[in-house]
């Protein structure tokens, strides 16, 4: 008969990997049960054959300079290369040179989690009233609005102030301005967890849908689906770190989980206080970058070859990003929240021709010459994904304590990681995860001694 795994781990992203590593080096004896036929939940990086570049489809930078991340890529002694780029704005019809930086600043260093919590509209009806006489203020609020909304994929009508104050706060001390990228994206990560739990008493079970979990102090009981064969697996602890929107799900949607019993009321309170941001990005592969070559208007001795980012309103994708440093003839599209919601559940077809359509827009491009050069193009629709449902979460008005109720063990069985258990203000980052998966293991450990 074979031994029990000593933990289960639900989820080989990174939460459940870096659990996994810090739970084997303990000596501990762990199953993941991964929904997925691949590890690495939304760091998921595929190769363009013909640049071989790395290309996103979920966790692209490196945001800032978290020891989390760092530690393991430089232990590796990768060459970690920083973004850079100039950034450029269309508005009023034409491109120009982006000069609203200070002014977003200075908006959202208003912000004072003393202040009764409220949403960032809230927030902003009231921050600077003076602004429909300033059209300079205005125009301020109105890029603070998009900043918030497209980096937070968040709701600006339902995104606290008081989460949005933990998060900067978090992200100064990390320099979080500052924005990095590794050789081969986040298949360098992937790759050095996998390398560490080769070998260790870690077994990874792949495409195996959880579907319920029963327990009772010191026992579990879960049941999977794996292609047609339902399988039940029993252990002492178990470790959750699905995406938040799986936990809010209804127990019979595919990729749901039923708890038997519940889970307490402290939290399900919780999950109804946090929100799962939406995003559709597309990363569009051209011949050439045909964008080295234009000029925008008043700037006729500068063109576009250094652009690191384009900033917009428009309604399909408001955000590009080349691949700065590199020169590749690469450019990625953001679609958040509102046009993430028109985006969603569409045809790859339809995702693509919009986004051609908003980037040649923008650039003075017309479509069927963007046809003409482009020659790939990748997208994952995360929202219609059932094992992730979402993009990465968020604090709503009164997230005050959601998530250290949501991280909180339960009875030393059940136990809790995420990027939306984190409590150090680094919700719906990578680094977040793998903290919180660090956090959870800790707790385990501490619970067989």
């Amino acid at each position: 008969m074979s031994k029990l795994p000593d933990v289960i781990a639900i989820g080989a992203g990174a939460a459940g990997l870096a659990a996994a590593a810090e739970l084997s080096r303990a000596g501990l004896g762990v199953t993941i049960l991964e929904a997925r036929d691949r590890i690495g939940g939304r760091m998921f990086t595929q190769r363009d054959p013909v640049s071989q570049a790395p290309i996103e489809l979920g966790a692209e930078f490196i945001h800032g300079l978290p020891p989390e991340t760092w530690e393991l890529l430089q232990a590796q002694k990768l060459n970690i290369k920083e973004v850079i780029g100039e950034p450029w704005c269309f508005r009023k019809g034409t491109l120009s040179t982006c000069e609203f930086f200070p002014d977003v600043d200075d908006i959202l260093n208003k912000m004072d989690e003393r202040s009764p919590d409220e949403s960032f509209v809230g927030f902003l009806k009231h921050c600077c009233n003076q602004s429909s006489d300033n059209p300079k203020l205005q125009e301020a609020k109105e890029r603070a609005l998009a900043y918030v909304t497209g980096f937070n994929a968040a709701d600006p009508d339902r995104v606290g102030v008081h989460w949005l104050v933990q998060g900067m706060r978090a992200e100064e001390k990390i320099e979080g301005d500052r924005a990095f990228r590794a050789p081969n994206g986040y298949a360098d990560l992937v790759d050095i967890f996998r390398k560490e739990l080769a070998g260790k008493n870690v077994h990874i079970q792949t495409e195996t849908v959880l579907t319920s979990v029963s327990w009772t102090p010191g026992h579990v009981e879960v049941s999977a689906r794996r292609a047609d064969e339902l399988s039940h697996h029993a252990t002492g602890r178990v470790l959750i770190t699905v995406p938040l929107a799986i936990l809010q799900a209804a127990p019979d949607d595919n990729g749901a989980i039923r708890f038997t019993p519940t889970l307490p009321d402290s939290k399900l309170e919780a999950l109804t206080k946090l929100v799962m941001g939406k995003v559709i990005r597309v990363t569009l592969c051209f011949r050439h970058r045909f964008w080295d070559t234009i000029s925008p208007p008043c700037h006729d001795r500068k063109n576009l070859s250094d652009m690191g980012f384009l900033f917009s309103q428009n309604e399909w994708f408001p955000t590009w990003w080349t691949t700065m440093p590199e020169k590749l003839p690469i450019i990625t599209g953001w679609a958040p929240f509102r046009c993430a919601e028109r985006l969603s559940g569409q045809s790859r077809s339809f995702v693509i021709e919009q986004s051609l359509k908003a980037l040649g827009s923008l650039l003075g491009v017309g479509m069927a010459e963007l046809s003409q050069l482009l020659e790939a193009a990748y997208f994952h629709d995360w929202q219609s994904d059932p094992f992730s449902r979402g993009a990465y979460s968020y604090g709503a008005v009164g997230a005050d304590g959601a998530q250290q109720a949501l991280a909180s063990p339960i009875e030393n069985t059940l136990f809790f990681a995420g990027e939306a258990t984190d409590t150090s203000g680094h919700n719906g980052t990578v680094h977040g995860a793998i903290a919180s998966g660090r956090r959870a293991a800790q707790e385990i450990i501490r619970g067989f001694h």
